[in-house]
């Protein structure tokens, strides 16, 4: 039964039931504990052990009915072939064990003959519904659906075994049924997240600035997908910045304390790694050709909460204005739409939206700030004010340029990109949410590691 508490944890982590490798020994521990007899304790047992929230009981208790559930085989044959074997049986099915088994009409052994047939064939491992016919024909392979055949066959030539015959094809038929459901159900288990894995890879890939925009539906995936990104990064690292802040035993403070206390270490002192949270400043031009990646970068950075100490937001067209009242108001997805609203439609102007931001905003941007810039410095042939570019990187501890277009693209036409690239510690093409997300783990890192 062990495989089969394996398979089982295996269906609820293709299910997001996340289950370590600590809370799988738990698992294993608690079956030994309450066995497999009681379906009900068995199930409250292997809940209570390994779903962390109410979402996951969820889908526990959906991954748990189909995994276990099992329908009865109905081998009877039809009312024209209901007829008593007599004499003896048609050539070949002394030879096979499956055949005997569904003259029989003994479904429970059938049953365990197909888990064991899955087992072999692989069928746990699909992953695609493409897969399902493929994976159902290896499993009656498995089983010995081929001899089978033969057998019908050869009895339907000799004429006191056709009901016999007929008997015996409506049994394979409603095994063939049964084995399609079986691979349904694994199809539902392990594979029904796959698609959407396939799905979800693909919009990592894709190109937020793509001819036409963006599909609505894929918008919600990508939105949903790139919550999740963040929330990765922000489990990582926040994890990171509470191993250091237990540090480890002080001995030189802790002796000094225990002087008072007659050399007894009464007072227990620990080294202390402080981690800086980052504080960053977004500036995002919002022009029609980047607007969509300044929404994910919006949504990616307002994702990092527990990561990130402190966050200043800017958007601009052709004059700058903070967003960050408008991001509270009306959340990431509706954020964009106000500030065009709001600075829309007009001219781009990357030299007046830096004017604007250091006249207004340069007191927030020290040493601790990293600033990160969303756009594809193409500013309409106007003064890009280089030497405000220079300010804020003299100020700032880091300055990062992300950029939609090809590198192969900066300083075409009206681009500046490769002026503005001098004052950058680091400037990329983003134009994928894998590149976004790599990117601002590189920041995540940087300050993890100081």
């Amino acid at each position: 039964m062990q495989h089969t508490l394996e398979e089982f944890l295996r269906a609820l982590r293709a299910a997001d039931v996340k289950v370590s490798p600590a809370e799988a020994i738990d698992a294993a521990r608690t079956v030994a504990a309450v066995g497999y007899g009681d379906r009900e304790l068995f199930k409250d047992a292997l809940c209570a052990t390994l779903a962390k929230s109410r979402d996951e009981v969820g889908r526990f208790d959906a991954t748990f009915e189909t995994f276990f559930t099992r329908t009865s085989l109905d081998l009877a044959p039809p009312p024209e072939a209901d007829e008593q074997r007599s004499g003896e049986d048609p050539p070949g099915v002394a030879d096979s064990p499956l055949a005997q088994m569904l003259l029989a009409g003994d479904a429970a052994t059938v049953a365990q003959a197909m888990e064991d047939a899955a087992r072999r064939a692989g069928v746990a491992e699909i992953r695609l519904s493409t897969q399902r016919s493929r994976m159902t024909r290896r499993l009656l392979d498995e089983m010995g659906l081929a001899e089978v055949e033969a057998i019908i066959a050869g009895a339907r030539t000799l004429p006191e075994h056709q009901g016999l015959a007929e008997r015996l094809d409506a049994a394979r038929k409603a095994l063939a049924g049964e084995a399609q459901r079986f691979v349904e159900r694994q199809h539902a288990l392990y594979a029904a997240g796959s698609g959407k894995a396939l799905r979800e890879e693909m919009l990592a890939k894709k190109a937020l600035n793509a001819d036409g925009g963006i599909d609505p539906v894929d918008l919600v995936m990508m939105q949903a997908l790139v919550r999740r990104m963040a929330k990765r990064l922000a489990d990582r690292y926040s994890r990171r910045r509470h191993r250091a802040n237990r540090g480890h035993l002080d001995v030189r403070k802790t002796l000094r304390r225990s002087m008072a206390h007659g050399g007894v270490p009464f007072q227990i002192a620990w080294k202390i790694k402080k981690v800086d949270k980052p504080s960053i400043v977004a500036i995002c031009d919002v022009s029609k050709s980047v607007a969509a990646a300044a929404q994910f970068l919006l949504t990616f950075l307002y994702s990092l909460n527990d990561v990130v100490d402190h966050l200043d937001a800017y958007a601009f067209s052709g004059r700058l204005i903070p967003v960050n009242a408008i991001l509270d108001d009306n959340g990431v997805e509706g954020a964009i739409l106000k500030v065009l609203q709001t600075i829309g439609f007009q001219q781009t102007d990357y030299g007046r939206a830096l004017q604007d931001f250091c006249e207004n905003h340069l007191d927030g941007v020290d040493r601790h700030t990293t600033v990160i810039f969303l756009g594809d410095g193409r500013s309409n042939f106007a003064d890009p004010r280089l030497d405000l570019m220079q300010l804020i990187q003299q100020r700032a501890r880091a300055v990062i340029w992300l950029n939609p277009e090809p590198e192969s693209y900066w300083g075409q036409g009206d681009s500046v990109m490769h002026r503005y690239a001098r004052f950058t510690h680091v400037a990329k093409p983003c134009n994928t949410l894998g590149q976004l997300e790599r990117i601002i783990e590189d920041v995540l890192r940087t300050y993890s590691a100081h």
